[in-house]
């Protein structure tokens, strides 16, 4: 039996993932045990493989520990997004390491809840801190 492929490539895969993404700048947080949510109602990627757009909505949550996010900065690391060809998985886990280089948070999780093509939505949510439960 022959076997199937969808004709994705390991470059397809890491598409997008060396990419230079614009520094997220940061403010000295004043506060402690808080939750931050940001939503981008509008984000935009490109799929590597088909060039098409993908559409969708990305949250970030996240407790800060010393710096918070600042939002200029981080809509213009989004921006970057837009024509970039990277797989919706590879966005959220991307994102969700620059806003922990960013701002050492206590906690963060992203979620990217793409909209559908072909019938299909995707929904990607990566937290930190990261565990190693799935190598198990």
């Amino acid at each position: 039996m022959a076997e199937h492929t969808t004709g994705y490539t390991d470059d397809h895969a890491k598409a997008g993932l060396e990419t230079r993404f614009p520094e997220i700048e940061t403010w000295r947080n004043q506060f402690r045990a808080y939750e931050i949510l940001i939503e981008d109602p509008e984000f935009t990627s490109v799929c590597p493989k088909t060039g098409l757009p993908d559409f969708g909505v990305l949250t970030i949550r996240y407790m800060a520990r010393e710096k918070c996010l600042e939002l200029k900065s981080l809509k213009e690391y989004l921006f970057t997004y837009r024509n970039l060809g990277i797989f919706q998985e590879n966005i959220v886990n991307q994102v969700l390491d620059d806003v922990v280089k960013a701002t050492d948070p206590v906690w963060a999780e992203i979620k990217g809840d793409f909209r559908p093509r072909g019938g299909i939505s995707t929904v990607v949510t990566a937290r930190y801190p990261r565990t190693e439960d799935w190598k198990k």
